[in-house]
């Protein structure tokens, strides 16, 4: 199966993380491809603050949001550990290491490459060096990586906060403090903006490979609950073109055919990268965005950029960070209060509005 992107930025940023600094063209050796690619990479990272560039080499950020012990005398030792550190995560990230830099802690990552087995190595790990408290985001893809996976994390030694993922109720880390996003809002934004147009029941065009996809199903069908289109709920599940690029041509080809059918004019597409690829390929079989098809993207971070800048739903993925450092730092300060209750924060997205959805 061909590497994605995302899989190859993660993998460059534990070899540079590891090494402190690397030469583009070592990297290009280790990662098996070509040195053009890897400064494509490299470029895409140092701008979004996860790499420094210097003179053919990179560095790990010297305020970046990881590092290796703890200055004595620092403030307060804040693990993090993260699925990925490219494309949705890396806003969390920020907004983390923005948040402990503003309260004088000091934050270290840990990256899983979405394998959910090893996240109690790493946890075990960040408290065995120092940390303080942690900050999951568990690698889950789905309901049983938690029932797998994710017990230990009530008996943590150590404060923790969950982040971007919803514990299954009544399971053990259901009284654990969590910040997420509340996706059934958000796409109930992008239900109600499209039946608003004039759209009938939108399709909906979904992976179901993370806890983020599976919110997504859920929701849609709870907004149509709620909004009460007369149509019934209509959904095609993909898979991304860079993983079963075969399914992902089914789910087009599916696409057009609703449309060329004339019962379907609208559809939100999970993810961006998706949504461009769709679109992408819509136009290449005659289908016009926003003439023929209006769309919307789920996640908002690349969906501005396609040839047509699409309508999204963003999460408030740096405030997940920001909020839950603050929640977790003010759990291991000298002035925490023992009796303060646990919290279930969700924080809403937001919909931005672009060529997409305009006719």
């Amino acid at each position: 199966m061909r590497e994605s992107a995302a899989e190859r930025h993660d993998r460059l940023l534990t070899l540079v993380r590891e090494r402190g600094s690397a030469r583009v063209s070592d990297l290009a050796g280790q990662l098996g491809v070509s040195p053009v690619t890897v400064r494509r990479d490299v470029e895409a990272l140092a701008e979004r603050g996860l790499l420094d560039r210097v003179h053919g080499s990179v560095s790990w950020p010297r305020n970046g949001p990881a590092g290796s012990a703890p200055d004595p005398g620092a403030g307060p030792v804040i693990g993090l550990i993260a699925p990925s550190a490219t494309y949705y995560f890396a806003e969390v990230i920020r907004g983390a290491h923005e948040a402990a830099d503003r309260a004088g802690a000091r934050l270290v990552l840990r990256i899983s490459d979405y394998r959910p087995e090893g996240d109690r190595a790493r946890a075990e790990g960040l408290l065995a060096s120092g940390a303080e408290g942690l900050l999951i985001a568990p690698a889950w893809r789905g309901t049983e990586d938690q029932a797998a996976y994710g017990d230990w994390m009530a008996r943590l030694p150590a404060p923790a906060v969950l982040l971007e993922r919803t514990p299954a109720p009544g399971s053990p880390l259901d009284g654990l403090d969590r910040v997420c996003s509340d996706h059934r809002h958000g796409v109930l934004l992008a239900v109600r903006h499209l039946v608003e147009l004039g759209h009938r029941t939108p399709l909906l065009v979904a992976r179901a490979d993370s806890p983020t996809a599976l919110a997504v199903r859920s929701g849609y069908e709870d907004a149509l609950a709620a909004l009460g289109p007369a149509d019934a709920p209509a959904m095609i599940g993909t898979s991304g073109p860079d993983v079963d690029p075969a399914r992902f041509e089914e789910a087009v080809q599916e696409v057009r055919d609703a449309v060329v059918s004339g019962g379907v004019t609208a559809a939100l597409v999970h993810n961006d990268v998706d949504a461009i690829h769709l679109v992408q390929r819509l136009s290449e079989l005659g289908v016009r965005v926003p003439e023929d098809l209006a769309v919307i993207a789920y996640d908002d971070e690349v969906a501005a950029l396609g040839d047509i800048p699409l309508t999204a739903v963003s999460p408030p993925k740096r405030h997940i960070g920001r909020y839950a450092t603050e929640l977790l730092v003010s759990r291991i300060g000298p002035a925490r209060d023992e009796d303060e209750p646990g919290r279930h924060l969700a924080l809403l997205p937001r919909l931005r509005v672009r060529a997409s959805t305009i006719r």
